[in-house]
């Protein structure tokens, strides 16, 4: 991925980028996305782009291994979150969902985080402390809540579940308030182009739907127009 790749990603919503590998690939049926609703610590803010450093966590039920293993597993999380290459994302699954209760995702951890280069998080767990989280530091999560229960690390760098969408440990991770998708490593060197076209094609009936006296007759030679385009 280019630094210019990079910086448009950054600037354009999820759907756009789920449309733009749709163009790239030439055919619909993209399917690596995520189902449902998620929540989003900072709905402005822009997307969130990074290859992922993955982990399982659990916090309803008290760890079952030794202190001393869940703390060298903590740790080991910390040192693989702190050597990711960037840009990275970091993608948590929670075993305990849909039954979460334990916010991974507070003000000390997602400020760490953010100190390590990591560019935000996506989860299917908990986040909390909302209005101290740091600025710049997205978190998408499946749910809100104020505890962090038993929360501990159960994996490191294996591929998880966020809400349908699979991701292995190294995807390429675009999220926002609309949620994540994980982009086909064929269609990078295409997806400029792919971003730009699309968007210019929707110029094409975005323009005049706004412009005064719209009517039927001007959307029907605009989508005409629109259709041609994506031949």
């Amino acid at each position: 991925m280019t630094p210019d790749l990079l910086t448009l990603l950054r600037q354009v919503d999820t759907p756009t980028v789920c449309n733009a590998i749709e163009v790239a690939e030439g055919k619909r049926g993209f399917d690596a996305f995520t189902r449902g609703t998620l929540l989003a610590s900072a709905p402005e803010a822009p997307a969130m782009v990074g290859y992922a450093r993955t982990a399982k966590i659990a916090a309803v039920a008290p760890p079952s291994e030794p202190p001393e293993v869940i703390k060298a597993r903590r740790m080991a999380y910390y040192k693989y979150m702190a050597e990711a290459p960037a840009p990275a994302v970091t993608v948590i699954e929670d075993l305990d969902y849909p039954n979460a209760i334990g916010a991974y995702w507070g003000e000390i951890n997602t400020t760490v985080h953010k100190g390590f280069g990591i560019s935000g998080a996506l989860t299917n767990g908990v986040m909390r402390d909302l209005g101290d989280l740091p600025e710049g530091f997205p978190v998408v999560a499946g749910s809100i809540g104020p505890s962090h229960g038993f929360v501990h690390v159960r994996e490191i760098d294996t591929p998880v579940e966020i809400f349908g969408l699979t991701v292995a440990p190294g995807d390429l991770v675009h999220a926002d308030r609309h949620g994540a998708l994980v982009i086909p490593p064929a269609v990078i060197p295409m997806l400029a182009e792919a971003i730009t076209k699309l968007l210019e094609t929707e110029k094409l009936v975005l323009e005049p739907a706004k412009a005064p006296g719209f009517d039927f007759e001007t959307f029907a030679e605009a989508w005409d127009r629109f259709e041609r385009s994506r031949t």
